[in-house]
């Protein structure tokens, strides 16, 4: 499996968000905090993106997409 890590162009583009809503979701537990690339950049792993999306397009509710981005967070600090 390989993992890519999209910026922030690319995340508006396959979510169809932007960056505003990005941020404000991020803020309100609906989106996964980025991951810090270096000092001024950030991006978000290509299969939390496609998660988020395919929870989107299966109509979960607020509260279910905020369960599903602790586990997408935790999953990620327990793979590193």
């Amino acid at each position: 499996m390989t993992h890519k890590i999209l910026r922030l162009p690319a995340v508006k583009s396959e979510s169809g968000y932007s960056r505003s809503t990005i941020y404000l979701r991020i803020s309100q537990g609906l989106w996964p905090k980025p991951v810090n690339l270096g000092v001024r950049m950030v991006g978000w792993p290509t299969s939390e993106v496609t998660t988020m999306n395919a929870a989107r397009i299966a109509g979960k509710s607020d509260d279910e997409i905020r369960t599903l981005v602790a586990k997408l967070e935790t999953a990620r600090k327990s793979a590193a």
